[in-house]
């Protein structure tokens, strides 16, 4: 099984949950559709010397045909068991230690995907105006050499006081907008949740 703060890429096994139920309801409902599919072959070749009845062959037939049901479903269920990773990304929480059991339909791993990575920075009143839809700003992450290129892709509409949390050398008792930035895959992969950055917007 995967780990928080592992990236991921495409197709990538995520988890496994027990499978030793439905492998044995599995191996049961493989050896009723073999007996089904031979009986269906015995009558069919009965009907065609003329000792089987119609509704003999019907049936064998419909015996045959539920047995098939039962076993796609099963192997679906089979399938269920084992998560692969819809799309690249980074492992954000792993909800359950192996060993525990999973009520279905709950969630085991949360996945954040790289277009999901955003930057919130938070932007005086009195500069917010020099800010649109679409801006480039470059972000500085500490012991990384090289910045990384972001878009400014949502604005916040409200003022509000800089958040108690923040990392600025400026004072903090002032009102500021939200503005989002967004990357593309590869920057983001550089980009980890929680971690603080410095913004610089390019003028447009």
């Amino acid at each position: 099984s995967v780990q928080r703060g592992q990236q991921v890429t495409t197709g990538q096994p995520l988890f496994a949950l027990d499978e030793i139920t439905e492998k044995a309801a599995r191996e049961q409902i493989e050896a009723a559709l073999v007996l089904s599919e031979r009986e269906l072959a015995r009558q069919e070749k009965l009907f065609r010397t003329g000792v089987a009845a119609t509704q003999d062959l019907d049936r064998a037939r419909s015996a045959r045909d539920q047995d098939k049901r039962r076993l796609d479903q099963t192997n679906w269920s089979f399938d269920q068991k084992k998560q692969a990773a819809p799309q690249s990304g980074l492992v954000y929480d792993t909800l359950f230690r192996q060993g525990e059991w999973v009520a279905a339909g709950k969630p085991v791993v949360v996945l954040l995907p790289p277009q999901n990575i955003k930057v919130r920075a938070f932007i005086p009143e009195t500069r917010v105006g020099s800010i649109h839809y679409g801006n480039i700003a470059r972000v500085k992450v500490d012991g990384v050499k090289d910045s990384f290129v972001g878009k400014v892709s949502y604005i916040s509409p409200r003022a509000e006081y800089t958040p108690p949390v923040i990392y600025s050398r400026e004072t903090r008792a002032k009102l500021v907008f939200m503005v989002e930035l967004i990357f593309d895959a590869q920057a983001a992969a550089n980009l980890h949740p929680g971690q603080p950055v410095d913004v610089e917007f390019e003028p447009k």
